[in-house]
Protein backbone atom coordinates (compact mmCIF):
# COMPACT_ATOMS: atom_id res chain seq x y z
CA UNK A 1 0.00 0.00 0.00
CA UNK A 2 0.95 3.51 -0.64
CA UNK A 3 0.84 6.13 1.89
CA UNK A 4 -3.23 6.13 2.55
CA UNK A 5 -5.46 8.08 4.21
CA UNK A 6 -6.59 5.08 6.23
CA UNK A 7 -10.08 6.44 6.95
CA UNK A 8 -10.57 5.13 3.60
CA UNK A 9 -9.69 2.14 3.51
CA UNK A 10 -12.20 1.80 6.78
CA UNK A 11 -15.50 2.10 4.46
CA UNK A 12 -17.79 0.27 7.12
CA UNK A 13 -16.22 1.97 9.99
CA UNK A 14 -18.70 4.74 10.28
CA UNK A 15 -21.95 1.92 10.00
CA UNK A 16 -20.45 -0.91 12.88
CA UNK A 17 -22.87 1.06 15.29
CA UNK A 18 -25.60 -1.51 13.55
CA UNK A 19 -24.12 -4.51 14.91
CA UNK A 20 -26.30 -4.42 18.47
CA UNK A 21 -24.83 -5.64 21.10
CA UNK A 22 -28.11 -6.28 22.85
CA UNK A 23 -31.23 -8.34 21.36
CA UNK A 24 -32.22 -5.80 19.05
CA UNK A 25 -34.96 -8.58 17.33
CA UNK A 26 -37.48 -8.24 20.53
CA UNK A 27 -40.82 -5.18 20.17
CA UNK A 28 -40.88 -2.53 22.10
CA UNK A 29 -44.24 -1.76 23.64
CA UNK A 30 -46.43 0.90 22.50
CA UNK A 31 -45.82 4.46 23.51
CA UNK A 32 -42.22 3.22 25.03
CA UNK A 33 -39.10 4.58 24.07
CA UNK A 34 -35.54 2.67 23.97
CA UNK A 35 -32.63 4.94 23.66
CA UNK A 36 -29.19 3.41 23.27
CA UNK A 37 -26.34 5.97 23.10
CA UNK A 38 -22.74 4.20 22.71
CA UNK A 39 -19.21 5.06 22.46
CA UNK A 40 -16.84 2.98 19.81
CA UNK A 41 -13.33 2.96 19.31
CA UNK A 42 -11.42 1.48 16.68
CA UNK A 43 -7.77 1.04 16.29
CA UNK A 44 -5.53 -0.48 12.99
CA UNK A 45 -2.39 -0.72 11.34
CA UNK A 46 -2.83 -3.03 8.67
CA UNK A 47 -5.15 -3.71 6.37
CA UNK A 48 -6.11 -5.96 3.49
CA UNK A 49 -5.89 -5.33 -0.11
CA UNK A 50 -7.81 -5.99 -3.13
CA UNK A 51 -6.87 -9.29 -3.00
CA UNK A 52 -7.03 -9.99 0.40
CA UNK A 53 -3.26 -9.41 1.30
CA UNK A 54 -2.56 -8.40 4.95
CA UNK A 55 0.24 -5.66 4.84
CA UNK A 56 1.06 -2.80 7.26
CA UNK A 57 0.61 0.44 6.55
CA UNK A 58 3.74 2.66 4.66
CA UNK A 59 5.88 4.48 7.40
CA UNK A 60 4.59 2.95 10.33
CA UNK A 61 0.60 4.23 9.74
CA UNK A 62 -1.89 4.17 12.39
CA UNK A 63 -5.50 5.21 12.25
CA UNK A 64 -7.92 5.30 15.29
CA UNK A 65 -11.48 6.25 15.43
CA UNK A 66 -13.87 7.30 17.90
CA UNK A 67 -17.71 7.03 17.06
CA UNK A 68 -20.57 8.14 19.09
CA UNK A 69 -24.20 7.34 18.48
CA UNK A 70 -27.44 7.51 19.52
CA UNK A 71 -29.77 4.14 18.43
CA UNK A 72 -33.88 5.16 19.58
CA UNK A 73 -36.68 2.92 18.86
CA UNK A 74 -40.57 3.99 19.45
CA UNK A 75 -43.03 1.64 19.74
CA UNK A 76 -46.27 3.09 17.81
CA UNK A 77 -48.42 -0.35 17.86
CA UNK A 78 -47.91 -3.70 18.76
CA UNK A 79 -46.27 -4.59 15.16
CA UNK A 80 -44.95 -1.00 14.33
CA UNK A 81 -41.87 0.61 15.83
CA UNK A 82 -39.95 4.16 14.52
CA UNK A 83 -36.24 3.45 14.29
CA UNK A 84 -33.49 6.16 14.49
CA UNK A 85 -29.85 6.33 14.61
CA UNK A 86 -27.47 9.54 14.49
CA UNK A 87 -23.68 8.92 14.46
CA UNK A 88 -20.84 11.21 14.97
CA UNK A 89 -17.34 9.95 13.43
CA UNK A 90 -13.93 11.41 14.81
CA UNK A 91 -11.11 9.54 12.28
CA UNK A 92 -7.49 10.45 12.74
CA UNK A 93 -4.58 8.70 10.23
CA UNK A 94 -0.79 9.73 10.95
CA UNK A 95 2.65 8.11 10.46
CA UNK A 96 6.13 8.54 11.25
CA UNK A 97 7.15 11.25 8.22
CA UNK A 98 4.66 13.59 10.40
CA UNK A 99 1.39 13.16 8.11
CA UNK A 100 -1.46 13.27 10.19
CA UNK A 101 -5.05 13.74 8.67
CA UNK A 102 -8.27 14.42 10.94
CA UNK A 103 -12.40 14.25 9.82
CA UNK A 104 -15.15 14.52 12.32
CA UNK A 105 -18.31 15.83 12.02
CA UNK A 106 -21.96 13.76 11.79
CA UNK A 107 -22.42 11.17 9.77
CA UNK A 108 -25.24 9.14 8.25
CA UNK A 109 -28.34 9.53 9.95
CA UNK A 110 -30.60 6.68 9.69
CA UNK A 111 -34.48 6.72 10.06
CA UNK A 112 -37.08 3.96 9.45
CA UNK A 113 -39.73 2.06 10.40
CA UNK A 114 -39.71 -1.90 11.87
CA UNK A 115 -42.86 -4.06 11.30
CA UNK A 116 -42.84 -7.05 13.50
CA UNK A 117 -44.51 -9.46 11.36
CA UNK A 118 -45.11 -12.56 13.11
CA UNK A 119 -44.04 -14.49 16.81
CA UNK A 120 -44.00 -17.92 17.99
CA UNK A 121 -45.28 -18.43 21.34
CA UNK A 122 -44.15 -14.93 21.94
CA UNK A 123 -40.54 -16.42 22.29
CA UNK A 124 -39.54 -15.83 18.63
CA UNK A 125 -40.20 -13.03 16.79
CA UNK A 126 -39.93 -12.08 12.94
CA UNK A 127 -39.07 -8.29 11.61
CA UNK A 128 -38.88 -6.27 8.66
CA UNK A 129 -37.28 -2.65 8.91
CA UNK A 130 -36.99 0.16 5.81
CA UNK A 131 -34.70 2.38 6.71
CA UNK A 132 -34.23 6.25 4.79
CA UNK A 133 -30.35 7.04 5.14
CA UNK A 134 -29.46 10.97 4.96
CA UNK A 135 -26.02 11.95 4.99
CA UNK A 136 -25.62 15.28 7.16
CA UNK A 137 -22.10 15.92 5.93
CA UNK A 138 -19.99 17.51 2.96
CA UNK A 139 -16.98 16.02 3.51
CA UNK A 140 -16.23 12.88 1.67
CA UNK A 141 -13.91 11.20 4.66
CA UNK A 142 -17.25 10.94 6.41
CA UNK A 143 -18.90 8.26 3.92
CA UNK A 144 -19.95 8.26 0.43
CA UNK A 145 -22.49 11.71 0.48
CA UNK A 146 -25.45 10.11 -0.78
CA UNK A 147 -28.90 9.61 0.25
CA UNK A 148 -29.91 5.52 0.25
CA UNK A 149 -32.40 2.89 1.60
CA UNK A 150 -31.96 -0.07 2.90
CA UNK A 151 -34.61 -3.35 3.72
CA UNK A 152 -33.81 -5.89 6.66
CA UNK A 153 -35.52 -9.05 7.85
CA UNK A 154 -34.06 -9.83 11.03
CA UNK A 155 -35.27 -13.32 13.33
CA UNK A 156 -34.85 -13.10 17.44
CA UNK A 157 -35.69 -15.43 19.82
CA UNK A 158 -35.09 -16.65 23.39
CA UNK A 159 -35.11 -19.91 25.28
CA UNK A 160 -32.95 -22.17 27.93
CA UNK A 161 -29.29 -23.54 27.27
CA UNK A 162 -27.19 -25.60 29.70
CA UNK A 163 -29.94 -24.72 31.98
CA UNK A 164 -29.59 -20.91 31.27
CA UNK A 165 -32.21 -18.06 29.57
CA UNK A 166 -30.47 -17.67 26.33
CA UNK A 167 -31.44 -15.01 23.37
CA UNK A 168 -30.57 -14.89 19.44
CA UNK A 169 -30.45 -12.26 17.02
CA UNK A 170 -30.02 -12.76 13.46
CA UNK A 171 -30.30 -10.33 10.63
CA UNK A 172 -29.58 -9.52 7.21
CA UNK A 173 -29.98 -6.21 5.18
CA UNK A 174 -29.68 -5.22 1.74
CA UNK A 175 -28.84 -1.37 1.27
CA UNK A 176 -28.46 0.59 -1.62
CA UNK A 177 -27.00 4.35 -2.43
CA UNK A 178 -28.86 6.13 -4.64
CA UNK A 179 -26.66 8.28 -7.35
CA UNK A 180 -24.95 6.75 -10.46
CA UNK A 181 -21.75 5.50 -8.57
CA UNK A 182 -24.11 4.11 -5.42
CA UNK A 183 -22.70 1.01 -4.13
CA UNK A 184 -25.09 -2.06 -3.28
CA UNK A 185 -23.98 -3.66 0.37
CA UNK A 186 -25.18 -6.56 2.40
CA UNK A 187 -24.50 -5.84 5.68
CA UNK A 188 -25.85 -9.56 8.74
CA UNK A 189 -24.77 -10.04 11.99
CA UNK A 190 -25.85 -12.35 13.94
CA UNK A 191 -25.81 -12.62 18.11
CA UNK A 192 -25.90 -15.07 20.91
CA UNK A 193 -26.25 -14.35 24.29
CA UNK A 194 -26.84 -16.21 27.59
CA UNK A 195 -28.00 -14.60 31.05
CA UNK A 196 -25.54 -15.78 33.86
CA UNK A 197 -28.00 -15.62 37.00
CA UNK A 198 -31.57 -15.91 38.26
CA UNK A 199 -32.36 -11.93 38.57
CA UNK A 200 -31.25 -11.14 34.76
CA UNK A 201 -28.81 -9.33 36.15
CA UNK A 202 -25.72 -10.49 33.72
CA UNK A 203 -25.44 -11.59 30.58
CA UNK A 204 -22.92 -12.65 28.15
CA UNK A 205 -22.74 -12.82 24.22
CA UNK A 206 -20.85 -13.30 21.25
CA UNK A 207 -21.63 -11.49 17.54
CA UNK A 208 -20.02 -12.21 14.22
CA UNK A 209 -21.71 -9.53 11.42
CA UNK A 210 -19.87 -8.32 7.98
CA UNK A 211 -20.38 -6.27 4.86
CA UNK A 212 -20.03 -6.88 1.84
CA UNK A 213 -20.55 -4.09 -0.43
CA UNK A 214 -19.92 -3.32 -4.16
CA UNK A 215 -20.60 -0.96 -7.09
CA UNK A 216 -20.45 -2.04 -10.83
CA UNK A 217 -20.01 1.93 -11.89
CA UNK A 218 -17.17 2.41 -9.42
CA UNK A 219 -15.22 -0.11 -8.24
CA UNK A 220 -11.82 0.62 -8.76
CA UNK A 221 -10.18 1.05 -4.95
CA UNK A 222 -9.13 4.66 -4.47
CA UNK A 223 -7.40 4.97 -0.92
CA UNK A 224 -7.36 8.80 -1.07
CA UNK A 225 -11.57 9.46 -0.52
CA UNK A 226 -13.59 7.70 1.13
CA UNK A 227 -16.60 8.48 -1.00
CA UNK A 228 -14.88 6.35 -3.91
CA UNK A 229 -14.06 3.14 -2.39
CA UNK A 230 -17.11 1.17 -2.82
CA UNK A 231 -15.59 -1.98 -3.27
CA UNK A 232 -14.39 -3.42 -0.05
CA UNK A 233 -15.79 -6.68 2.85
CA UNK A 234 -14.81 -7.06 5.98
CA UNK A 235 -16.19 -9.64 8.80
CA UNK A 236 -15.86 -8.85 12.33
CA UNK A 237 -16.06 -10.93 15.87
CA UNK A 238 -16.85 -9.18 19.40
CA UNK A 239 -17.46 -10.82 22.73
CA UNK A 240 -20.03 -8.37 24.85
CA UNK A 241 -20.36 -8.37 28.72
CA UNK A 242 -23.62 -7.01 29.75
CA UNK A 243 -25.06 -5.58 33.44
CA UNK A 244 -29.12 -4.42 34.45
CA UNK A 245 -28.65 -1.63 37.20
CA UNK A 246 -32.58 -1.81 36.90
CA UNK A 247 -35.69 -2.85 34.94
CA UNK A 248 -34.95 0.58 32.30
CA UNK A 249 -31.18 0.92 32.50
CA UNK A 250 -28.28 -1.55 31.18
CA UNK A 251 -25.23 -1.08 30.04
CA UNK A 252 -22.66 -3.37 27.66
CA UNK A 253 -18.94 -3.49 27.07
CA UNK A 254 -18.44 -5.07 23.86
CA UNK A 255 -14.58 -6.00 22.68
CA UNK A 256 -14.04 -6.59 18.40
CA UNK A 257 -11.49 -7.74 16.15
CA UNK A 258 -11.90 -7.86 12.19
CA UNK A 259 -10.97 -11.54 10.62
CA UNK A 260 -11.27 -11.04 7.28
CA UNK A 261 -11.42 -8.12 4.46
CA UNK A 262 -10.76 -6.85 1.28
CA UNK A 263 -10.41 -3.14 0.39
CA UNK A 264 -10.30 -2.34 4.22
CA UNK A 265 -8.08 -1.90 7.41
CA UNK A 266 -7.59 -4.80 9.85
CA UNK A 267 -8.01 -3.38 13.73
CA UNK A 268 -9.28 -4.22 16.88
CA UNK A 269 -12.41 -2.42 18.51
CA UNK A 270 -13.96 -1.55 22.19
CA UNK A 271 -17.26 -0.04 22.78
CA UNK A 272 -19.09 0.75 25.22
CA UNK A 273 -23.07 1.25 25.39
CA UNK A 274 -26.07 2.16 27.38
CA UNK A 275 -29.85 0.69 27.04
CA UNK A 276 -32.35 3.06 28.94
CA UNK A 277 -35.95 2.96 29.08
CA UNK A 278 -37.80 5.97 30.17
Amino acid sequence: MTKPVLKCLLSGLLLISSFSVFAGGFPVRPKSLLLSPSVNYFFSKSGWDGNSQLKPFTNDGKFQATTFSLYTEYGLTRRFTLVGILPYANNNYRDNTGYNSTASGLADLEVGVKYYLANINYKYYFSLQGTFIQPLYKNFNLGFQAQGAEFKVTFAGSGKFLGKNCYFTVENGIRQYFGGAGPIQDRYSGTFGLTLDRRFKHQVSASIGGFYSASSLNSAFNPQIIGTNKDFAFNQASLSYGYSLTKKFSFFLTAGQFIAGRNTGKGSSGSVALIIRP
